[in-house]
């Protein structure tokens, strides 16, 4: 029998840079190209010294050769992934695909261009692999229907190492054999828990950084003949299972699999507009529009409906996202992201800020907020929200956002990313640095991954 790890191998060994349509490729260098300015802007957090200190304390003595993002630093390459994964997702302002649930280009990107950088890759190349491990990343996250979260996994460390794997493996030139094998590996390495939801820890944030590191590490074993199962993914334990239970019903993944190459789910990842949570977009968007209208005095309950397959991580426990105890909590919060919207008209990078999310006329307003579940919900295809405002002379004021913005229907596009990846890198970086880095990234193909890793590390701080 067939198993789905080997149809994942098949379909990576067939894969390659013409059978991918001008139009992905486009959008492709996009994504990467937002992923980037958003790790620079990352490096402003605390979040990223600390990290970089950690993991500069374990390689010292050995020879780090790959870029940190916009840190002047090199680590090793497997390090050097967990650094720069971290860096994209640690301001949950990368993409998303809403199927699947899954940041996949942060973890994809940082394994092909550590991988890449050691092997003096082409940019054509790691374009190429960057694009099969999105398309394979996707859809074994969206084979879950959303249940990981349910169950306290994080579908961008877990399934994102699959991804991963998949690129590195087509990077290394695995077999199809090997490539099963690494498939295999990784199903023993591969972590991703959501606890960090329950105090604001910063574990999320290095999750795709740690698929990368299992990939690049899986692949390269397999590659010298280390042996792993083979039912990674429908196996008695296999990842399903063991993650969802035996009751779950793994259908259809063998057919999505199928599609890769001529179905393109990289086209439906969805860019973020806000730096929060993917679930609270449509809330803060709906707050927003309920903003100009609004004398918040005059506030007297606030209702926040979202998709129940969202609740736990959004809305639970209520006493932590009432009164969010740093940053983090404060963008899977929402009571605080629907406060912001309704106070300010928007959300961004400020409401990051301690001084924003200890406000306390923020938080008299987000204690007036009550989540429920909305039964109109059509999650995960779309994370829709809406606001209800109460006032205390009896009116009633409510929108609501059924698609929220950068979904496949409502798209961010080309030029609005160019926009956010130049507001983002320029927090850190002058204005000709920034026009270096969009220039390698938007021609990516003519240069190969050193210059691009290179170009990434040496943009001039401001």
């Amino acid at each position: 029998m067939t198993t789905i790890s080997q149809i994942i191998s098949n379909k990576s060994k067939a894969f390659n840079y013409d059978g991918i349509p001008q139009q992905v490729r486009e959008r492709a260098r996009h994504l990467i190209l937002d992923a980037f300015g958003i790790a620079f802007a990352s490096t402003r957090f605390d979040f990223s010294r600390h990290t970089l200190d950690g993991l500069q304390m374990l390689s010292e003595g050995t020879t780090g050769d790959v870029p940190v993002v916009g840190m002047d630093a090199r680590l090793p390459v497997r390090d050097a992934a967990v650094m720069n994964g971290l860096l994209i997702h640690g301001l949950d302002y990368d993409d998303t695909h809403p199927s699947g649930i899954i940041h996949a280009t942060a973890s994809v990107i940082t394994a092909v261009t550590a991988l890449g950088y050691k092997q003096d890759t082409s940019g054509q190349d790691l374009l190429t692999a960057y694009v099969l491990g999105i398309e394979v990343a996707t859809r074994l996250g969206a084979a879950a229907h959303g249940e990981f979260h349910q169950v306290g996994f994080h579908p961008t460390g877990l399934i994102g190492a699959f991804g991963c794997t998949a690129a590195a493996g087509w990077l290394l030139g695995l077999t199809e054999a090997q490539l099963t094998h690494a498939q295999g590996i990784t199903l023993s390495f591969a972590a991703g828990s959501m606890e960090f939801l329950q105090d604001g820890a910063w574990t999320k944030r290095i999750h795709p950084g740690w698929a990368a590191q299992c990939a690049i590490t899986a692949a390269t074993l397999a590659k010298n003949g280390f042996v792993g199962p083979r039912e990674t993914y429908e196996g008695r334990f296999g990842l399903f299972a063991s993650h969802l239970g035996k009751q779950f019903q793994l259908d259809g993944l063998q057919e999505s699999i199928n599609t890769i190459g001529t179905v393109w789910e990289l086209m439906n990842v969805a860019i973020k507009p806000i730096p929060a949570c993917h679930f609270t977009h449509a809330s803060v968007d709906a707050a927003a529009v309920l903003h100009k209208d609004l004398a918040l005095e005059e506030i007297a309950r606030i209702v926040a409906k979202v998709p129940a397959g969202v609740m736990k991580t959004v809305c639970e426990p209520v006493e932590n996202k009432k009164k969010p105890a740093n940053a983090y909590e404060a963008q899977f919060s929402i009571p605080y992201s629907v406060a912001t919207g309704l106070r300010y008209g928007r959300f961004g990078l400020d409401a990051l800020e301690e001084a924003a999310y200890t406000d306390a006329t923020t938080l008299a307003i987000a204690e007036k907020v009550e989540s429920q579940a909305d039964p109109d919900a059509d999650f995960p295809k779309y994370y829709s929200g809406e606001v209800i405002v109460e006032l205390q002379d009896g009116r009633r004021l409510s929108h609501r956002e059924h698609i929220n913005r950068g979904a496949d229907t409502r798209p961010i596009t080309n030029e609005e990313i160019v926009v956010k990846f130049r507001e983002n890198a320029a927090t850190v970086l002058q204005a000709d640095a920034i026009d270096q880095v969009e220039s390698l990234i938007r021609n990516i193909e003519k240069h190969n991954a050193r210059e691009v890793m290179n170009g990434m590390s040496k943009g001039a701080q401001k």
